[in-house]
């Protein structure tokens, strides 16, 4: 947790690409939230207060240019990997198991087990699954790439119309 006396400034800005609309945000050290598709700034508001006592949010659409031309390649089927500093927030289980999907390549998934047995925790499947769905960074951290049993499509922060396109997105290799 942050100093409570200190105002954590949160840049954001939203990427618009065909039926694509995204708030990105970051703060001084990194990208920090990617919200759902169509999501607005309420949602990043709701996100922050969870993880800061004080914080101001900026829309600056300068300051995201970078990651949103970034994130728009991929949406486009022109990038698979993003070179962008992170500023992501959670405990060090969640950030194991973001670690762990962040190793998924491009086109590929998982499933939850596979996740938990990544992260040499076999009996967390359930915990995995409440730190995926805790993951700040749709799309950079690609917790679209995990499915349930069967490769069944189960939860996603985003919603399953999401996820279901993006599976499609990056199949269309």
């Amino acid at each position: 947790m942050s100093n409570m006396s200190e105002i954590k400034h949160i840049y954001w800005s939203q990427l618009n690409f065909l039926e694509w609309q995204m708030i990105v945000a970051k703060t001084e050290k990194g990208l920090c939230f990617i919200g759902s598709n169509q999501g607005t700034a309420k949602e990043l508001e709701k996100w922050m207060r969870k993880r800061y006592s004080d914080f101001k949010l900026i829309q600056d659409d300068d300051k995201l240019a970078a990651s949103i031309e970034a994130l728009t390649n991929y949406l486009k089927g022109k990038q698979r990997d993003f070179k962008i500093e992170l500023d992501i927030i959670g405990t060090d289980f969640q950030k194991d198991v973001w670690e762990s999907l962040k190793a998924i390549p491009y086109g590929e998934t998982r499933n939850y087990s596979m996740i938990a047995d990544s992260i040499k925790r076999p009996k967390a499947v359930r915990a995995v699954g409440t730190a995926i769905g805790a993951n700040p960074l749709l799309i950079i951290v690609p917790c679209h790439r995990v499915l349930g049993k069967n490769k069944r499509l189960t939860g996603y922060r985003g919603g399953l119309a999401m996820k279901e396109r993006l599976i499609a997105l990056e199949s269309a290799k």
